[in-house]
């Protein structure tokens, strides 16, 4: 059967080589037609010469299709993938570190929580709505695969505009702490058995075990105790993961996404007047504008080196997409980590609210699966994300420009950080510094 895969944000050339990469070393996906689109003409003939050498290194049928026509490239889909970052590293992250630096509020990574991933919503949803709002039309049966952040704030505004486009939003969190956690034990991750559940960045493993059924909680906790956990990071060199073993101590389980990202989320380890707590938790400020200025510089070696090299040896990526596809077309299932809107899988959460559970794929799609025993604790800290989340998403659904103050005034490291008159003050500098970046409606005429 033909199969049609269009890449909205193709220019997102790092990431496009992961997925697919992943879809030439898949028998099911092969002979696909990967339709690559991107508004940027530079970087979407960089991410073509990349696709290509990607095809040529596997031997796979896949053929690889360029246009700057969104339109054209979800025409006929059978899925989609979204992976576009709205206003780029610059102007508009910088813009999100450099103003709440000012006010005294620091950030590691600003995309999913906090002003950094309000802002974040607020430029991104109204471009994933047009992405639906297009498959709607050109491509009603294809499945949107959602890699953006805020991933919790995009699943949930997709669904309360769009309920009928098929979508999941997809992290590669819950496996890459597989693989931290199996560092640390000094086990292989393929031993590990677990399950997890929460919002995105901030869902924990609820079932943590060895393949034999023991419980590995018991080491985690006496090897932080005793100072021999963390060991030095593997996937992320610059943190050295202090934050989630501090709150797993505290809290009883371990936290999906990196110590980096879940610093900025709760309201204890970024404090003013206290640099002890960086020292000790190791928290690495500023880091997502570090990591894009090093990614940036890296890339454009390899760019120029693959102009007249060919590709390396293509290894399978940690991310579910291809996988994911397989499983549909082959109708063979596969259990993954989705994000969805809840609607019953995780009853201690809000109805509506993203929530991301363990989900079974096939040809049916993605269905998710019901947890039911979350701890009150880790509900408690989860309803605080979703506060903020669930705010984001009225300002932009009812266009109310107030609730993009009242998100920020519940964002817990923001409130922990600043009074309610210099997160207005701050929230207002970002809406007239975002200008035209942000839906029109709230731009400064209408935000004053």
């Amino acid at each position: 059967m033909s199969l049609k895969i269009a890449f909205i944000g193709a220019g997102s050339t790092i990431f496009m080589k992961n997925i697919v990469g992943d879809v030439c070393l898949l028998p099911e996906l092969s002979e696909a037609t990967v339709t690559l689109m991107d508004i940027d003409a530079r970087r979407l003939a960089e991410s073509e010469l990349v696709a290509r050498k990607l095809v040529a290194a596997t031997g796979a049928g896949v053929t690889i299709e360029t246009t700057q026509d969104r339109a054209r490239a979800l025409e006929g889909a059978d899925f989609v993938v979204t992976a576009f970052q709205i206003g780029g590293y610059r102007p508009c992250t910088v813009t999100d570190f450099d103003l709440p630096r000012a006010y005294g509020l620091r950030q590691t990574i600003g995309d999913t929580l906090g002003v950094g991933g309000i802002m974040r919503g607020l430029r991104t949803v109204p471009h994933l709505w047009d992405v639906a709002r297009d498959m709607a039309r050109l491509c009603p049966d294809a499945l949107l695969l959602q890699f953006v952040n805020p991933m919790a704030i995009n699943t949930w505004a997709l669904a309360e505009r769009f309920p009928h486009v098929r979508q999941v939003g997809l992290c590669h969190s819950v496996q890459n702490t597989v693989q931290e956690l199996a560092h640390d034990l000094g086990m292989d991750p393929g031993d590990i058995r677990y399950r997890v559940a929460g919002v995105n960045h901030v869902a924990f493993f609820l079932k943590l075990e060895d393949a034999g059924g023991r419980d590995l909680y018991p080491l985690l906790r006496e090897g932080y105790r005793a100072g021999r956990l963390p060991k030095p990071p593997l996937l992320m060199p610059r943190c050295e993961n202090r934050v989630r073993y501090e709150v797993m101590d505290h809290l009883g389980y371990f936290c999906t996404e990196s110590s980096e990202h879940l610093a900025e989320y709760v309201p204890w380890f970024i404090k003013f007047g206290r640099p002890d707590l960086i020292e000790t938790f190791a928290i690495p400020l500023d880091e997502y504008p570090a990591r894009c200025e090093e990614q940036a510089a890296s890339w454009a070696v390899e760019a120029e080196r693959l102009k007249s090299q060919p590709m390396d040896g293509v290894v399978k990526s940690h991310e579910f997409a291809a996988d994911l596809m397989a499983a549909v077309v082959a109708d063979r299932p596969l259990t993954i980590y989705g994000n969805l809107p809840n609607r019953g899988q995780l009853p201690a959460l809000p109805m509506g609210a993203a929530v991301e559970t363990p989900c079974l794929v096939d040809a049916n799609g993605v269905q998710p699966t019901t947890v039911a025993d979350l701890p009150p604790q880790l509900t408690a800290l989860m309803r605080t994300q979703i506060n903020v989340q669930e705010l984001t998403v009225r300002a932009l659904v009812e266009e109310n420009v107030e609730h993009i103050y009242h998100a920020a005034m519940m964002d817990p490291h923001t409130a922990a950080e600043l009074d309610l008159r210099q997160i207005r003050a701050l929230v207002s500098d970002l809406l007239a510094a975002h200008g035209d970046w942000l839906p029109a409606w709230a731009r400064p005429a209408r935000a004053a």
